[in-house]
């Protein structure tokens, strides 16, 4: 297995990591996904097993990111999957899921398969079922609690 290079288009860069805070906040909310607070940001670099994002070498702005949450050794779930609305359709975010995707195959055990999932938006449907992903259902089905956690478990 050789090393991943990315084939970005000229005038980004790829970077492992997590974008500064209110980066992640401001590509969360301007790309579609469900608003976060600073407080619940400032988790992510402990809680995450890898992260990378993508940034504008005209100004270092920050226009694309996603990143792993898991074990390490066989679960692996994929989030934060953003492009910036004025980036998309350049292939920035196939850049970013190969990326996190590669570096599931170089570091999880080889004597076991990985489970790999992620929440599909209808917008991130096609690309990700170009890369290999499948709806589980009937099999399975995603699932979230919608009742907020105040003290009632």
């Amino acid at each position: 297995m050789g090393s991943f290079a990315a084939s970005l288009p000229s005038g980004y860069i790829i970077q492992d990591g997590y974008p500064p805070i209110s980066d992640y906040l401001n590509l969360r909310l301007i790309s579609g996904l469900t608003p976060k607070t600073s407080s619940q940001a400032i988790e992510i670099p402990k809680g995450s097993w890898y992260g990378c994002f993508i940034t504008s070498e005209e100004d270092n702005s920050v226009i694309g990111m996603g990143r792993i949450i898991g074990d390490g050794g066989w679960y692996f779930h994929i989030a934060d999957m953003a492009i910036h609305p004025q980036h998309q359709r350049k292939g920035l975010g196939e850049q970013i899921l190969k990326r996190l995707l590669w570096e599931i195959e170089a570091k999880a055990p080889k004597d076991g398969v990985p489970y790999i999932t992620l929440m599909a938006d209808a917008p991130g449907r096609k690309l990700y079922q170009k890369n290999g992903f499948v709806e589980t259902a009937p099999h399975s089905l995603g699932m979230v609690l919608k009742k907020p956690l105040n003290g009632t478990l």
